[in-house]
């Protein structure tokens, strides 16, 4: 499913138009990055929590040439699945 099949779906789910659907997926998609970028979690109960975790520096190798090189430590987002999305596709 793609965005624009995500934003059919909710449109026809919610008795919405199509535009309507778009602007709701898009703010919803604002918070969630919003409130990542703050370094908070968000949580939807039964559905999961979407956080924001430290991967730390590191070394690797340049797949190319076999060089050590240096990788930065990073946050990345995450997102751990809920009891009740993990149950729905059991």
């Amino acid at each position: 499913m793609n965005k624009a099949e995500l934003i059919e779906h909710i449109a026809n789910n919610a008795d919405l138009n199509k535009a309507q659907a778009g602007r709701a997926l898009e703010a919803m998609i604002d918070a969630v990055r919003r409130t990542l970028k703050k370094g908070d979690s968000v949580s939807l109960i039964g559905f999961g929590t979407f956080a924001v975790t430290k991967r730390a520096a590191r070394t690797g190798r340049n797949p190319r040439t076999g060089a050590t090189i240096k990788i930065k430590a990073a946050k990345i987002p995450k997102f751990r699945p809920g009891k009740g999305l993990k149950d729905a596709i059991k």
